[in-house]
Protein backbone atom coordinates (compact mmCIF):
# COMPACT_ATOMS: atom_id res chain seq x y z
CA UNK A 1 0.00 0.00 0.00
CA UNK A 2 1.53 3.37 -0.99
CA UNK A 3 1.72 6.29 1.35
CA UNK A 4 -1.65 8.03 1.52
CA UNK A 5 -1.87 11.75 0.82
CA UNK A 6 -1.46 14.10 3.74
CA UNK A 7 -4.51 14.86 5.90
CA UNK A 8 -6.51 11.79 4.84
CA UNK A 9 -8.89 12.55 7.69
CA UNK A 10 -9.91 15.66 5.68
CA UNK A 11 -10.79 13.55 2.62
CA UNK A 12 -14.24 14.00 1.15
CA UNK A 13 -13.96 10.45 -0.20
CA UNK A 14 -11.74 7.84 1.44
CA UNK A 15 -11.73 4.31 0.00
CA UNK A 16 -9.36 1.78 1.58
CA UNK A 17 -8.60 -1.89 0.90
CA UNK A 18 -11.43 -2.36 -1.59
CA UNK A 19 -11.53 -5.88 -3.08
CA UNK A 20 -13.79 -7.65 -5.58
CA UNK A 21 -13.76 -11.15 -7.05
CA UNK A 22 -15.74 -12.46 -10.04
CA UNK A 23 -15.58 -16.24 -9.84
CA UNK A 24 -11.95 -17.21 -10.32
CA UNK A 25 -10.93 -13.68 -11.32
CA UNK A 26 -9.72 -11.31 -8.58
CA UNK A 27 -10.53 -7.99 -10.26
CA UNK A 28 -9.55 -5.88 -7.25
CA UNK A 29 -7.18 -7.04 -4.53
CA UNK A 30 -6.75 -3.93 -2.40
CA UNK A 31 -7.60 -0.60 -4.02
CA UNK A 32 -7.48 2.67 -2.14
CA UNK A 33 -8.24 6.25 -3.13
CA UNK A 34 -8.50 9.50 -1.20
CA UNK A 35 -9.88 12.79 -2.53
CA UNK A 36 -9.92 16.05 -0.59
CA UNK A 37 -12.15 19.06 -1.23
CA UNK A 38 -10.80 21.23 -4.03
CA UNK A 39 -8.78 18.43 -5.63
CA UNK A 40 -8.90 16.73 -9.02
CA UNK A 41 -7.43 13.24 -8.63
CA UNK A 42 -6.62 11.12 -11.68
CA UNK A 43 -7.37 7.40 -11.42
CA UNK A 44 -4.91 5.64 -13.71
CA UNK A 45 -3.84 2.16 -14.70
CA UNK A 46 -3.25 -0.06 -17.70
CA UNK A 47 -6.07 -2.09 -19.21
CA UNK A 48 -7.16 -4.75 -16.72
CA UNK A 49 -5.74 -2.91 -13.71
CA UNK A 50 -9.18 -2.78 -12.06
CA UNK A 51 -10.23 0.83 -12.75
CA UNK A 52 -13.68 -0.02 -14.09
CA UNK A 53 -14.47 -2.34 -11.19
CA UNK A 54 -13.28 0.27 -8.70
CA UNK A 55 -15.43 2.97 -10.31
CA UNK A 56 -18.49 0.71 -10.22
CA UNK A 57 -17.95 0.00 -6.52
CA UNK A 58 -17.50 3.69 -5.67
CA UNK A 59 -20.74 4.55 -7.49
CA UNK A 60 -22.86 1.70 -6.14
CA UNK A 61 -23.10 -0.46 -9.25
CA UNK A 62 -21.14 -3.27 -7.54
CA UNK A 63 -20.82 -4.28 -3.91
CA UNK A 64 -17.25 -4.82 -2.67
CA UNK A 65 -16.18 -8.10 -1.08
CA UNK A 66 -13.91 -6.25 1.35
CA UNK A 67 -12.74 -2.76 2.22
CA UNK A 68 -14.34 0.49 3.30
CA UNK A 69 -15.62 3.58 1.50
CA UNK A 70 -16.17 6.73 3.54
CA UNK A 71 -17.82 9.88 2.21
CA UNK A 72 -17.35 13.03 4.29
CA UNK A 73 -16.10 10.89 7.16
CA UNK A 74 -19.07 8.53 7.27
CA UNK A 75 -19.03 4.87 6.27
CA UNK A 76 -20.82 4.70 2.94
CA UNK A 77 -23.63 2.24 2.30
CA UNK A 78 -24.00 3.10 -1.38
CA UNK A 79 -25.94 0.34 -3.13
CA UNK A 80 -26.81 2.04 -6.45
CA UNK A 81 -25.93 5.11 -8.54
CA UNK A 82 -29.05 6.77 -7.10
CA UNK A 83 -27.73 6.02 -3.61
CA UNK A 84 -24.33 7.46 -4.55
CA UNK A 85 -26.07 10.63 -5.66
CA UNK A 86 -27.77 10.95 -2.28
CA UNK A 87 -24.32 10.76 -0.70
CA UNK A 88 -23.14 13.57 -3.00
CA UNK A 89 -21.11 11.38 -5.40
CA UNK A 90 -22.29 11.70 -9.00
CA UNK A 91 -20.72 9.68 -11.84
CA UNK A 92 -20.56 10.36 -15.55
CA UNK A 93 -19.77 7.00 -17.14
CA UNK A 94 -18.06 6.18 -20.43
CA UNK A 95 -21.41 5.41 -22.07
CA UNK A 96 -24.34 7.84 -21.79
CA UNK A 97 -26.80 6.88 -19.05
CA UNK A 98 -29.80 8.28 -20.90
CA UNK A 99 -32.98 6.67 -22.23
CA UNK A 100 -32.74 6.92 -26.04
CA UNK A 101 -36.49 6.95 -26.82
CA UNK A 102 -37.17 9.89 -24.50
CA UNK A 103 -36.38 13.56 -25.01
CA UNK A 104 -33.66 15.45 -23.20
CA UNK A 105 -36.30 17.13 -21.03
CA UNK A 106 -37.95 13.80 -20.17
CA UNK A 107 -34.58 12.37 -19.10
CA UNK A 108 -34.02 15.40 -16.88
CA UNK A 109 -37.40 14.94 -15.23
CA UNK A 110 -36.72 11.25 -14.59
CA UNK A 111 -33.52 12.17 -12.78
CA UNK A 112 -35.03 15.14 -10.88
CA UNK A 113 -32.50 17.40 -12.56
CA UNK A 114 -33.23 21.13 -12.13
CA UNK A 115 -33.76 22.67 -15.56
CA UNK A 116 -32.22 26.12 -15.15
CA UNK A 117 -28.86 24.92 -13.79
CA UNK A 118 -28.79 22.27 -16.53
CA UNK A 119 -29.28 24.93 -19.21
CA UNK A 120 -26.52 27.02 -17.67
CA UNK A 121 -24.04 24.14 -17.75
CA UNK A 122 -24.99 23.00 -21.26
CA UNK A 123 -24.24 26.52 -22.46
CA UNK A 124 -20.97 26.68 -20.49
CA UNK A 125 -19.94 23.37 -22.02
CA UNK A 126 -20.48 24.54 -25.59
CA UNK A 127 -24.04 23.56 -26.57
CA UNK A 128 -26.13 26.71 -25.96
CA UNK A 129 -28.62 25.81 -28.70
CA UNK A 130 -29.41 22.29 -27.49
CA UNK A 131 -33.09 21.47 -28.08
CA UNK A 132 -34.57 20.04 -24.86
CA UNK A 133 -37.34 18.40 -26.87
CA UNK A 134 -34.91 16.45 -29.05
CA UNK A 135 -34.94 12.68 -28.66
CA UNK A 136 -31.77 11.33 -27.11
CA UNK A 137 -31.33 8.86 -29.98
CA UNK A 138 -31.23 11.74 -32.46
CA UNK A 139 -28.23 13.43 -30.82
CA UNK A 140 -24.59 12.70 -31.68
CA UNK A 141 -22.47 10.97 -29.06
CA UNK A 142 -20.49 14.13 -28.26
CA UNK A 143 -23.71 15.97 -27.41
CA UNK A 144 -24.85 13.11 -25.20
CA UNK A 145 -21.62 13.29 -23.21
CA UNK A 146 -22.18 17.01 -22.65
CA UNK A 147 -25.80 16.38 -21.62
CA UNK A 148 -24.64 13.75 -19.12
CA UNK A 149 -22.02 16.08 -17.63
CA UNK A 150 -24.36 19.09 -17.49
CA UNK A 151 -26.96 16.94 -15.76
CA UNK A 152 -24.40 15.92 -13.15
CA UNK A 153 -23.16 19.46 -12.59
CA UNK A 154 -26.72 20.76 -12.21
CA UNK A 155 -27.21 18.88 -8.94
CA UNK A 156 -24.01 20.32 -7.43
CA UNK A 157 -22.22 17.11 -6.39
CA UNK A 158 -19.63 17.01 -3.62
CA UNK A 159 -17.63 14.46 -5.65
CA UNK A 160 -17.85 14.33 -9.44
CA UNK A 161 -16.53 11.12 -11.05
CA UNK A 162 -15.71 11.37 -14.75
CA UNK A 163 -14.90 8.10 -16.51
CA UNK A 164 -13.15 8.70 -19.88
CA UNK A 165 -15.56 11.55 -20.59
CA UNK A 166 -13.43 13.29 -23.22
CA UNK A 167 -12.75 10.20 -25.35
CA UNK A 168 -15.81 10.94 -27.50
CA UNK A 169 -15.43 14.74 -27.68
CA UNK A 170 -13.90 17.02 -30.31
CA UNK A 171 -11.08 19.31 -29.24
CA UNK A 172 -13.18 22.43 -28.70
CA UNK A 173 -15.55 20.65 -26.33
CA UNK A 174 -12.64 18.95 -24.53
CA UNK A 175 -11.17 22.36 -23.77
CA UNK A 176 -14.48 23.53 -22.30
CA UNK A 177 -14.84 20.40 -20.18
CA UNK A 178 -11.33 20.76 -18.76
CA UNK A 179 -11.99 24.40 -17.91
CA UNK A 180 -15.24 23.54 -16.11
CA UNK A 181 -13.67 20.61 -14.21
CA UNK A 182 -10.80 22.76 -12.97
CA UNK A 183 -13.27 25.49 -11.97
CA UNK A 184 -15.24 22.94 -9.94
CA UNK A 185 -12.14 22.10 -7.93
CA UNK A 186 -11.20 25.74 -7.51
CA UNK A 187 -14.68 26.28 -6.05
CA UNK A 188 -13.97 23.61 -3.42
CA UNK A 189 -15.57 20.54 -4.97
CA UNK A 190 -13.82 17.20 -5.57
CA UNK A 191 -13.32 15.40 -8.89
CA UNK A 192 -12.13 11.87 -9.70
CA UNK A 193 -10.84 11.91 -13.28
CA UNK A 194 -10.38 8.61 -15.12
CA UNK A 195 -8.41 9.14 -18.33
CA UNK A 196 -5.61 7.80 -20.50
CA UNK A 197 -4.67 11.28 -21.69
CA UNK A 198 -1.59 12.63 -19.95
CA UNK A 199 -2.02 16.10 -21.41
CA UNK A 200 -5.43 16.46 -19.80
CA UNK A 201 -4.21 15.03 -16.49
CA UNK A 202 -1.27 17.46 -16.46
CA UNK A 203 -3.62 20.35 -17.23
CA UNK A 204 -6.23 19.84 -14.50
CA UNK A 205 -5.22 17.16 -11.96
CA UNK A 206 -3.50 17.67 -8.62
CA UNK A 207 -2.63 14.03 -7.96
CA UNK A 208 -2.78 10.62 -9.56
CA UNK A 209 -3.69 7.32 -7.92
CA UNK A 210 -2.22 4.40 -9.88
CA UNK A 211 -3.67 0.87 -9.98
CA UNK A 212 -1.79 -2.23 -11.12
CA UNK A 213 -3.21 -5.76 -11.05
CA UNK A 214 -6.05 -4.75 -8.73
CA UNK A 215 -3.79 -2.94 -6.24
CA UNK A 216 -3.21 0.73 -5.55
CA UNK A 217 0.55 0.99 -6.05
CA UNK A 218 1.08 4.75 -5.89
CA UNK A 219 -0.41 8.12 -5.09
CA UNK A 220 1.71 10.91 -6.59
CA UNK A 221 1.52 14.64 -7.12
CA UNK A 222 1.20 15.80 -10.72
CA UNK A 223 4.35 17.69 -11.63
CA UNK A 224 6.48 18.18 -14.76
CA UNK A 225 8.03 14.94 -15.99
CA UNK A 226 5.82 12.67 -13.88
CA UNK A 227 4.47 10.85 -16.96
CA UNK A 228 7.42 8.46 -17.28
CA UNK A 229 7.26 7.62 -13.58
CA UNK A 230 3.54 6.86 -13.79
CA UNK A 231 4.08 4.59 -16.79
CA UNK A 232 6.70 2.65 -14.81
CA UNK A 233 4.27 2.38 -11.88
CA UNK A 234 1.55 0.99 -14.14
CA UNK A 235 3.95 -1.55 -15.60
CA UNK A 236 5.72 -2.46 -12.38
CA UNK A 237 9.09 -0.87 -13.08
CA UNK A 238 11.40 -2.58 -15.53
CA UNK A 239 9.08 -5.04 -17.18
CA UNK A 240 10.52 -8.04 -18.96
CA UNK A 241 8.13 -8.87 -21.76
CA UNK A 242 7.36 -12.56 -22.13
CA UNK A 243 8.97 -13.73 -25.34
CA UNK A 244 7.86 -16.73 -27.31
CA UNK A 245 10.30 -19.03 -29.03
CA UNK A 246 12.53 -17.13 -31.41
CA UNK A 247 11.21 -16.79 -34.93
CA UNK A 248 12.61 -14.83 -37.86
CA UNK A 249 11.11 -11.39 -38.41
CA UNK A 250 9.04 -11.43 -41.57
CA UNK A 251 9.82 -8.66 -44.05
CA UNK A 252 6.76 -6.71 -45.20
CA UNK A 253 5.77 -8.33 -48.53
CA UNK A 254 5.90 -6.30 -51.71
CA UNK A 255 2.66 -7.72 -53.12
CA UNK A 256 -0.80 -6.20 -52.80
CA UNK A 257 -1.92 -6.43 -49.16
CA UNK A 258 -4.79 -8.72 -48.22
CA UNK A 259 -6.42 -5.78 -46.38
CA UNK A 260 -5.67 -2.11 -46.99
CA UNK A 261 -7.29 0.57 -44.82
CA UNK A 262 -6.92 4.28 -45.60
CA UNK A 263 -8.25 7.25 -43.64
CA UNK A 264 -11.00 5.23 -41.97
CA UNK A 265 -13.40 7.27 -39.86
CA UNK A 266 -16.67 6.69 -38.04
CA UNK A 267 -18.29 8.58 -35.19
CA UNK A 268 -16.05 10.67 -32.94
CA UNK A 269 -13.63 8.01 -31.71
CA UNK A 270 -12.26 6.59 -34.97
CA UNK A 271 -10.93 9.62 -36.83
CA UNK A 272 -8.12 8.59 -39.20
CA UNK A 273 -6.81 5.02 -39.30
CA UNK A 274 -4.61 3.65 -42.07
CA UNK A 275 -2.62 0.40 -42.30
CA UNK A 276 -1.83 -2.57 -44.51
CA UNK A 277 -2.33 -6.20 -43.46
CA UNK A 278 -0.61 -8.79 -45.63
CA UNK A 279 -1.25 -12.42 -46.37
CA UNK A 280 0.66 -14.52 -43.86
CA UNK A 281 0.94 -11.66 -41.33
CA UNK A 282 -0.38 -11.19 -37.80
CA UNK A 283 -0.82 -7.46 -37.25
CA UNK A 284 -1.40 -6.43 -33.65
CA UNK A 285 -3.56 -3.51 -32.63
CA UNK A 286 -2.63 -1.70 -29.42
CA UNK A 287 -4.93 0.90 -27.87
CA UNK A 288 -6.13 1.94 -24.47
CA UNK A 289 -9.85 1.97 -23.75
CA UNK A 290 -11.98 4.20 -25.95
CA UNK A 291 -9.34 5.08 -28.54
CA UNK A 292 -11.32 3.79 -31.54
CA UNK A 293 -10.37 0.11 -31.67
CA UNK A 294 -13.97 -1.06 -31.11
CA UNK A 295 -15.19 1.09 -33.97
CA UNK A 296 -12.37 -0.08 -36.25
CA UNK A 297 -13.29 -3.74 -35.82
CA UNK A 298 -17.02 -2.94 -36.14
CA UNK A 299 -16.45 -1.24 -39.50
CA UNK A 300 -14.24 -4.04 -40.84
CA UNK A 301 -16.78 -6.66 -39.70
CA UNK A 302 -19.72 -4.83 -41.31
CA UNK A 303 -21.39 -3.97 -38.00
CA UNK A 304 -20.99 -0.24 -38.54
CA UNK A 305 -20.63 1.99 -41.60
CA UNK A 306 -17.60 4.18 -42.11
CA UNK A 307 -18.25 7.88 -42.60
CA UNK A 308 -14.99 8.38 -44.50
CA UNK A 309 -12.02 6.43 -45.78
CA UNK A 310 -11.49 3.36 -47.93
CA UNK A 311 -11.15 -0.40 -47.43
CA UNK A 312 -9.57 -2.67 -50.02
CA UNK A 313 -9.47 -6.46 -49.96
CA UNK A 314 -6.88 -8.00 -52.28
CA UNK A 315 -6.73 -4.71 -54.20
CA UNK A 316 -10.50 -4.38 -54.68
CA UNK A 317 -12.43 -1.57 -53.03
CA UNK A 318 -15.10 -2.80 -50.60
CA UNK A 319 -18.03 -1.23 -48.78
CA UNK A 320 -19.69 -3.20 -46.02
CA UNK A 321 -23.32 -2.51 -45.14
CA UNK A 322 -23.87 -5.74 -43.23
CA UNK A 323 -21.72 -8.43 -41.59
CA UNK A 324 -22.63 -10.72 -44.50
CA UNK A 325 -20.80 -8.31 -46.85
CA UNK A 326 -17.62 -8.56 -44.79
CA UNK A 327 -17.86 -12.35 -44.53
CA UNK A 328 -18.36 -12.59 -48.30
CA UNK A 329 -15.14 -10.57 -48.72
CA UNK A 330 -13.32 -13.01 -46.45
CA UNK A 331 -13.28 -10.88 -43.26
CA UNK A 332 -14.51 -12.81 -40.24
CA UNK A 333 -14.79 -11.46 -36.71
CA UNK A 334 -14.22 -13.13 -33.35
CA UNK A 335 -15.71 -10.50 -30.99
CA UNK A 336 -14.47 -9.69 -27.53
CA UNK A 337 -17.76 -10.73 -25.92
CA UNK A 338 -18.27 -14.46 -26.48
CA UNK A 339 -21.94 -14.13 -25.54
CA UNK A 340 -22.51 -12.06 -28.68
CA UNK A 341 -21.03 -14.75 -30.91
CA UNK A 342 -22.44 -17.99 -29.54
CA UNK A 343 -25.83 -19.68 -29.32
CA UNK A 344 -25.44 -20.62 -25.68
CA UNK A 345 -28.23 -23.19 -25.55
CA UNK A 346 -26.99 -24.99 -28.69
CA UNK A 347 -24.31 -27.64 -29.01
CA UNK A 348 -20.67 -27.24 -29.90
CA UNK A 349 -21.33 -28.83 -33.30
CA UNK A 350 -24.22 -26.51 -34.11
CA UNK A 351 -22.26 -23.41 -33.15
CA UNK A 352 -19.25 -24.34 -35.24
CA UNK A 353 -21.38 -25.37 -38.21
CA UNK A 354 -23.27 -22.05 -38.56
CA UNK A 355 -21.03 -20.57 -41.32
CA UNK A 356 -21.13 -23.89 -43.19
CA UNK A 357 -24.92 -23.87 -43.32
CA UNK A 358 -24.88 -20.50 -45.05
CA UNK A 359 -23.52 -22.25 -48.14
CA UNK A 360 -26.69 -24.26 -48.57
CA UNK A 361 -29.20 -21.72 -49.84
CA UNK A 362 -31.55 -24.11 -51.61
CA UNK A 363 -33.92 -26.62 -50.11
CA UNK A 364 -32.54 -30.11 -49.83
CA UNK A 365 -30.47 -32.38 -47.66
CA UNK A 366 -27.52 -30.88 -45.84
CA UNK A 367 -24.37 -32.92 -46.47
CA UNK A 368 -23.99 -34.03 -42.87
CA UNK A 369 -20.89 -36.10 -43.49
CA UNK A 370 -19.02 -33.12 -44.94
CA UNK A 371 -20.22 -30.88 -42.11
CA UNK A 372 -19.23 -33.43 -39.46
CA UNK A 373 -15.75 -33.81 -40.96
CA UNK A 374 -15.09 -30.06 -41.00
CA UNK A 375 -16.49 -29.54 -37.51
CA UNK A 376 -14.52 -32.49 -36.15
CA UNK A 377 -11.30 -31.22 -37.70
CA UNK A 378 -11.82 -27.75 -36.16
CA UNK A 379 -12.52 -29.27 -32.73
CA UNK A 380 -9.34 -31.32 -32.98
CA UNK A 381 -7.25 -28.36 -34.16
CA UNK A 382 -8.30 -26.24 -31.19
CA UNK A 383 -8.43 -29.16 -28.73
CA UNK A 384 -11.92 -28.19 -27.60
CA UNK A 385 -13.19 -30.05 -24.55
CA UNK A 386 -16.50 -31.49 -25.79
CA UNK A 387 -17.51 -33.44 -22.69
CA UNK A 388 -20.20 -30.81 -22.02
CA UNK A 389 -21.02 -30.16 -25.66
CA UNK A 390 -24.78 -30.60 -25.17
CA UNK A 391 -24.90 -26.84 -24.57
CA UNK A 392 -22.11 -24.35 -25.19
CA UNK A 393 -23.03 -22.44 -22.04
CA UNK A 394 -21.75 -25.39 -20.01
CA UNK A 395 -18.25 -25.04 -21.44
CA UNK A 396 -15.48 -23.12 -19.71
CA UNK A 397 -14.77 -19.60 -20.94
CA UNK A 398 -11.64 -20.78 -22.70
CA UNK A 399 -13.47 -23.53 -24.56
CA UNK A 400 -16.26 -21.13 -25.50
CA UNK A 401 -13.65 -18.83 -27.01
CA UNK A 402 -12.20 -21.76 -28.95
CA UNK A 403 -15.66 -22.46 -30.38
CA UNK A 404 -15.97 -18.88 -31.68
CA UNK A 405 -12.66 -19.32 -33.50
CA UNK A 406 -13.35 -22.90 -34.61
CA UNK A 407 -16.38 -21.93 -36.69
CA UNK A 408 -14.15 -19.86 -38.98
CA UNK A 409 -11.47 -22.56 -39.05
CA UNK A 410 -14.15 -24.96 -40.27
CA UNK A 411 -15.29 -22.53 -42.96
CA UNK A 412 -11.79 -21.57 -44.05
CA UNK A 413 -9.93 -18.43 -42.96
CA UNK A 414 -8.78 -15.63 -45.25
CA UNK A 415 -8.73 -12.61 -42.95
CA UNK A 416 -9.43 -13.16 -39.26
CA UNK A 417 -10.36 -10.23 -37.03
CA UNK A 418 -9.58 -11.19 -33.44
CA UNK A 419 -10.76 -8.75 -30.78
CA UNK A 420 -9.08 -9.46 -27.44
CA UNK A 421 -9.47 -13.22 -27.95
CA UNK A 422 -7.59 -14.28 -24.81
CA UNK A 423 -9.34 -12.02 -22.32
CA UNK A 424 -10.43 -13.90 -19.22
CA UNK A 425 -9.05 -17.31 -20.19
CA UNK A 426 -6.33 -19.45 -18.66
CA UNK A 427 -2.69 -19.37 -19.70
CA UNK A 428 -2.77 -22.82 -21.31
CA UNK A 429 -5.63 -21.82 -23.62
CA UNK A 430 -3.92 -18.53 -24.35
CA UNK A 431 -0.84 -20.37 -25.56
CA UNK A 432 -3.00 -22.59 -27.75
CA UNK A 433 -4.53 -19.52 -29.35
CA UNK A 434 -1.11 -17.92 -29.93
CA UNK A 435 0.06 -21.09 -31.63
CA UNK A 436 -3.11 -21.30 -33.72
CA UNK A 437 -2.77 -17.69 -34.86
CA UNK A 438 0.81 -18.29 -35.95
CA UNK A 439 -0.19 -21.50 -37.76
CA UNK A 440 -3.01 -19.74 -39.62
CA UNK A 441 -0.60 -17.03 -40.75
CA UNK A 442 1.95 -19.62 -41.87
CA UNK A 443 -0.83 -21.19 -43.95
CA UNK A 444 -1.50 -17.86 -45.67
CA UNK A 445 -4.22 -16.23 -43.60
CA UNK A 446 -4.07 -12.58 -42.56
CA UNK A 447 -4.86 -11.85 -38.91
CA UNK A 448 -5.72 -8.53 -37.26
CA UNK A 449 -5.22 -9.06 -33.54
CA UNK A 450 -6.35 -6.52 -30.93
CA UNK A 451 -5.19 -7.32 -27.43
CA UNK A 452 -5.48 -5.52 -24.11
CA UNK A 453 -2.46 -7.50 -22.83
CA UNK A 454 0.63 -5.82 -24.21
CA UNK A 455 2.89 -8.85 -23.74
CA UNK A 456 0.83 -10.71 -26.34
CA UNK A 457 2.19 -8.58 -29.19
CA UNK A 458 5.55 -10.33 -29.02
CA UNK A 459 3.94 -13.71 -28.48
CA UNK A 460 1.63 -13.66 -31.48
CA UNK A 461 2.31 -10.77 -33.86
CA UNK A 462 4.73 -9.66 -36.55
CA UNK A 463 4.04 -5.94 -36.20
CA UNK A 464 1.70 -3.71 -34.19
CA UNK A 465 -0.15 -0.53 -35.00
CA UNK A 466 -0.77 1.77 -32.04
CA UNK A 467 -3.98 3.81 -32.00
CA UNK A 468 -4.35 6.95 -29.90
CA UNK A 469 -7.19 9.47 -30.17
CA UNK A 470 -8.70 7.51 -33.05
CA UNK A 471 -5.69 7.42 -35.34
CA UNK A 472 -2.56 5.35 -35.87
CA UNK A 473 0.36 7.07 -34.13
CA UNK A 474 3.01 4.37 -34.47
CA UNK A 475 3.86 1.08 -36.18
CA UNK A 476 6.26 -1.13 -34.23
CA UNK A 477 7.96 -4.40 -35.19
CA UNK A 478 7.21 -7.19 -32.73
CA UNK A 479 10.89 -7.56 -31.84
CA UNK A 480 10.86 -3.95 -30.57
CA UNK A 481 7.42 -4.16 -28.94
CA UNK A 482 8.26 -4.44 -25.26
CA UNK A 483 5.51 -3.36 -22.89
CA UNK A 484 7.16 -0.07 -21.98
CA UNK A 485 7.49 0.99 -25.63
CA UNK A 486 3.89 0.02 -26.39
CA UNK A 487 2.53 1.74 -23.29
CA UNK A 488 4.30 5.00 -24.05
CA UNK A 489 3.01 4.97 -27.61
CA UNK A 490 -0.52 4.09 -26.46
CA UNK A 491 -0.48 7.12 -24.17
CA UNK A 492 0.68 9.36 -27.02
CA UNK A 493 4.08 9.99 -25.43
CA UNK A 494 6.22 8.80 -28.37
CA UNK A 495 4.05 9.71 -31.32
CA UNK A 496 5.68 9.68 -34.70
CA UNK A 497 4.46 9.30 -38.25
CA UNK A 498 3.47 5.69 -38.95
CA UNK A 499 5.65 3.71 -41.33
Amino acid sequence: MPDAPDDVHDAVLDATGVAKRFGAVQALKSASLQVKAGQVVALMGANGAGKSTFVKILTGVLKPDAGHVKIKGRESTVASPAGARRWGLVPVYQEPSLIPDLSVADNLRLGDTPLQPFRHWVSELGLPDLDSDALIRSLPLASLRIVDLARALAIEPDVLLLDELTAALPTDLVDRVLKVVRAQADAGRSVIYVSHRFKEIAAICDRATVLRDGLTVADVAIEPGIEEKIVEMMLGGAVAAAVAEERPVKPVPAQTPRLRVRGLKTGTRLTDVSFDLHKGEVLGVVALEGQGQDELFDVLAGNRKASAGAVEVDGTSKTFSHPADAIAAGLTLVPGDRAHALLMSRSVRENIAIPLLARFRNWGAIPMREEAAKVGAAIETLQIDTRAQGEVRRLSGGNQQKVTIARWIAKGVQTLLLFDPTRGIDIRTKRQIYALVRTLADQGAAVLFYTSELAEIRLACDRAVVIFNGRVVDVIDAKDADESTLMRAAYGLTERAPA
